[in-house]
């Protein structure tokens, strides 16, 4: 009996969540930075579809969201493009300005050709700000 209790309790321990990063307590106070802007790409979960999905800021490649992730971008004001990768053709420009937060939501659907396809849109702040605290900053461990 007293081993099938150590089992239960080990098996209930490794389901529990880690506990956010640094990096991620961070990015989740909405801090403006003085003269830049902060874009905040974020994905849902659940999310239409649980393909990885690389994307990339203006011509850098950022990394790759997972349904429940975000990125954080501190960006000079002006014209972005975030755009998929590959053979992703999803993209969206936002025109930014200084000292100010813009949220951006993007859900992944694969097409019929076989590629993941990402649907990017502005969100207003408080739903923003709400699904960015709901998810994990990407590369924050």
């Amino acid at each position: 009996m007293f081993r099938l209790l150590l089992l239960l309790a080990v098996m209930v321990a490794g389901c529990a969540p880690l506990p956010p990063s640094p990096q991620d307590i961070e990015a989740k106070r909405f801090e403006q930075v003085t003269g830049k802007a902060v874009i905040y790409l974020v994905r849902h979960d659940p999310d239409f579809s649980r393909d990885v999905a690389t994307v990339m800021l203006d011509d850098n490649m950022m990394g790759s969201t997972y349904p429940g992730t975000y990125f954080r971008w501190i960006v000079e004001p002006g014209r972005h493009q975030i755009r998929g990768y590959a053979g992703d053709n999803g993209s969206i420009v936002v025109d930014v300005a200084p000292d100010r937060m813009y949220f951006i939501q993007q859900s992944v659907s694969r097409l019929f050709h076989g590629f993941s396809q990402s649907f990017f849109q502005p969100i207003p702040e408080p739903y923003g700000r709400a699904a960015v605290l709901r998810a994990e900053l990407v590369g924050g461990r």
